[in-house]
């Protein structure tokens, strides 16, 4: 049976490398999800209806299994949460709406061909904050022009069921065969936040000239903030392998999760204009002038860290290689699974009580099992208590 466990970090992950990939060998989508935004059904094509809250017998008697709220996903990457409405970006080429126990596929409208690369499509979602009213969002996808891929951040328009993109922000963020990046986020500053992966160069990393190997910040118009460290630059912090993370404190105090190479996976504490070492130093190496992670898997470990929310001192980590979501104790310093037994994790959503998380078995590095891949719910005083 599927359970949730409070087992120790260190002791509860199998010991073992990962590629140059951080997370496994490069893979494509499989050829019959490629260029999918011509193949999309129908706007308002239901999915497999959502299946009801499940609170099957546990194998402990204080912690109930998660709630399926949607099955059948499509390699989905980011949750977005609008009132009682979830939204979900698929790898693929659509977004699902989850909304009172139905799941619908949605059409994007993309003015670039999806990329088809490994670890590719469309990734990163954040709502605007006035969302419920206009249908703003911002997205980050990877495409290809004919040079090569590369990533950029627009504006989607829902309207009926469809988005549709607007307005470029940011575009010709490098890419590759690997490390997109892809994580959005609006900071409590109101500014729009960006993950850019190295591309697999991992020397641009160091690169201020560069949007490779990145936290970027924006302002919602695409603009550059007067207040970035670097003058008319997007850069926030640089240094980085491949962050897919970002997580704010109720105080406003940033964290990003990173992937690294083979092992050294990272929980960073993220200060505007700071370098993050890589590629010079990774895990608990340190150099001056470069700031070693408050978190690391360790060189016999690898995590592949995804998306990450925060609650109550704790950041929740989705962990792809670690099967598990991953909960880091900022106070004490603790690292322990919360959640495992539902195989790679990609994101992980946090609103009033609840941890959401959605599956990733069926991007071509996992096993799928039956209905993958699926949005789960369960309450955060469960997890604690158990």
């Amino acid at each position: 049976m599927k359970k949730i466990c409070m087992l120790s970090l260190l002791t509860a992950f199998i010991t073992s490398g990962c590629s140059s990939a951080a997370e496994e060998p490069p893979l494509s989508l499989p050829a019959a999800q490629k260029n999918p935004v011509q193949e999309q059904p129908p706007a308002s094509a239901p999915l497999t209806s959502a299946l009801p809250a499940q609170t099957a017998a546990p194998e402990t008697d204080a912690v109930p299994e998660p709630e399926v709220l949607a099955a059948n996903l499509e390699v989905p990457w980011s949750i977005a949460k609008a009132g009682d409405v979830l939204y979900i970006t698929e790898r693929t080429g659509s977004i699902v709406k989850i909304d009172n126990g139905t799941a619908v596929k949605q059409r994007v409208e993309l003015k670039k061909e999806l990329a088809d690369v490994s670890e590719a499509g469309l990734l990163g979602l954040a709502l605007d904050p006035d969302f419920v009213e206009t249908g703003l969002a911002y997205a980050y996808y990877t495409y290809n022009d004919g040079s090569g891929p590369f990533n950029r951040i627009v504006t989607l328009r829902l309207e009926e069921d469809a988005w549709k993109e607007e307005d470029l922000l940011l575009d010709r963020i490098p890419s590759g065969s690997v490390h997109h990046g892809g994580r959005l986020g609006i900071g409590p500053d109101g500014k729009l936040y960006a993950t850019a992966g190295d591309a697999g160069d991992a020397e641009i990393a160091q690169e201020r000239g560069s949007l490779g190997g990145k936290i970027l910040r924006l302002n919602l118009d695409g603009s550059v903030p007067e207040d970035n460290p670097f003058a008319d630059s997007y850069v926030y912090s640089y240094g980085h392998r491949n962050a897919q993370g970002l997580a704010w404190t109720d105080d406003g105090v940033l964290y990003a999760s990173e992937h690294g190479n083979r092992s050294h996976d990272e929980i960073n504490e993220i200060e505007a204009g700071l370098n993050y070492g890589w590629p010079v130093i990774e895990g608990e190496e340190q150099r001056e002038g470069m700031v070693t992670p408050l978190f690391t898997s360790g060189g016999d470990t690898t995590w592949a860290p995804s998306g990450m929310a925060y609650a109550d001192g704790r950041l929740y980590a989705a962990a792809l290689r670690g099967s598990a979501i991953l909960a880091f104790d900022l106070e004490t310093g603790g690292e322990r699974e919360v959640v495992t037994g539902y195989g790679r994790v990609r994101d992980v959503l946090i609103a009033d009580g609840m941890l959401y998380f959605v599956s990733n078995n069926t991007d071509g590095r996992g096993s799928p099992q039956k209905e993958d891949d699926k949005l789960y719910r369960v309450s955060l005083s469960a997890l604690d208590e158990g």
